[in-house]
């Protein structure tokens, strides 16, 4: 019934229409590589499907971005954290998976470990032979780091750079640690050469088909999600925090709580990101953590539209893209395209491709409108908009009381 109503027009349109595409192409792919032959102009290579499944993670990223710096004001610069982490925990589960078919033939042990001279397992890898424990703990690691992070920072009335700051600084330590070759996470090399998932083999084009399908359906779900929370009550608390904090304290909203809620569904919706990027890339290390992934993050966001749901997934799309024609044919030139590219779009299209896309919409129907026709403009999602302009109040006349002659 719910999902009847949000498609029969009470959603966004943008909303809508993105999430019908992304069914869509989750069926679309799979017949375009696995039943179009291959020597036709529309059949989908293996490497392809690869590639665009890990757009699709780079857009879930992207959109748990935009959830809490799009309509709570927070700029994160360590989403890359909870991406990273989800990864692990997805390759922690894929390497169980391997077995005594690893190089040193240690059913219980990864390669890397029997390398290290590892004697036993470390009490954290159990558990993680078993697909549902590693689904638990993509969810949970994420949002458990999350929630205690945003519980110290949201109370202590960390905001601004100074949060951002924080935030960075806590990827980077992450970084430094699963750098550590005692960690039992791979050290530098990180955890590669992946086997099965489910039983299946991850190299096999079916499987990468599955997981390219997976990823949109779940990206689909997500983009569903972030609609329900930022259009829901709690979504106008979401903009009114982000907007004036201070007065959303002053009605007797606890402004901490609803920032940490907010934190703790995008982390573990990165988490998922992370988790579906894994095996579909084929390596996990700890170069995931580092800083400049979350800045990235920051402008495939700001590429697209923050505060619009569909831009960041554009953003993500289009710039992850474009990095792949760039890094091929002017390797050199791609960093100075990036950072170009966000200097571009903070001067002259500030709200984003999708922003200025529904500005320009607007304007025509406006134009386009006859005279006394009424006009509704589409409003983006979950922007409050302002409260009628109460009429002035007189106090009521006295009837005792005569108006006094002037002297």
């Amino acid at each position: 019934m719910m999902t009847g109503r949000f498609f029969l027009g009470t959603a966004d349109r943008r909303v809508s229409t993105m999430i019908a595409l992304l069914v869509a192409v989750a069926m679309v792919v799979p017949i375009l590589a696995l039943v179009v032959p291959a020597g036709s102009v529309m059949h989908m290579p293996p490497y392809m499907v690869a590639l665009t499944g890990k757009y699709l993670c780079y857009a879930l990223l992207a959109l748990s971005l935009d959830l809490v710096w799009g309509y709570c004001g927070i700029l994160s610069l360590g989403h890359a954290a909870f991406f990273a982490l989800g990864g692990y925990a997805m390759g922690m589960y894929l390497m169980r998976q391997i077995g005594s078919r690893g190089v040193y033939g240690n059913p219980l042990l990864p390669d890397f470990m029997v390398f290290l001279n590892w004697q036993e397992l470390p009490w954290y890898w159990y558990g993680f032979d078993r697909f549902w424990f590693a689904a638990i703990m993509i969810v949970l690691v994420p949002g458990s780091l999350a929630f205690g992070f945003g519980w110290l920072a949201f109370r202590s009335r960390v905001t601004g750079v100074y949060l951002s700051i924080i935030t960075q600084a806590l990827t980077y330590a992450l970084l430094l640690a699963f750098f550590r070759n005692d960690m039992g996470f791979g050290g530098n090399n990180g955890l590669t050469d992946f086997k099965d998932i489910l039983g299946f083999n991850v190299q096999a084009t079916p499987t990468r088909v599955a997981l390219f399908s997976a990823s949109a359906l779940i990206l689909a779900l997500a983009v569903f999600v972030t609609w329900r929370i930022v259009t829901s009550k709690y979504g106008k608390l979401l903009v009114a925090v982000r907007d004036a904090e201070s007065r959303t304290r002053f009605l007797g909203w606890r402004a901490e709580n609803v920032k940490l809620f907010a934190f703790t569904v995008s982390a573990v919706m990165a988490g998922v990101a992370g988790a579906l990027y894994v095996p579909q890339v084929g390596i996990i290390n700890p170069g995931e953590f580092e800083p400049g992934n979350s800045i990235e993050v920051v402008i495939w966001t700001a590429v697209g539209g923050r505060a619009t749901i569909v831009g960041p997934i554009v953003g993500a799309v289009l710039v992850n893209a474009a990095k792949s024609w760039f890094t091929g044919a002017l390797p050199e030139l791609w960093l100075f395209a990036l950072g170009g590219l966000f200097v571009l779009v903070t001067l002259f299209l500030p709200k984003g491709i999708v922003g200025v896309w529904g500005e320009w919409r607007s304007a025509r129907h406006v134009r386009a409108a006859k005279p006394g026709e009424r006009i509704e403009v589409e409003a983006p999602a979950a922007i409050a908009r302002p409260a009628a302009k109460p009429a002035s109040w007189v106090p009521p006349q006295d009837a005792s009381i005569k108006a006094q002659p002037a002297e």
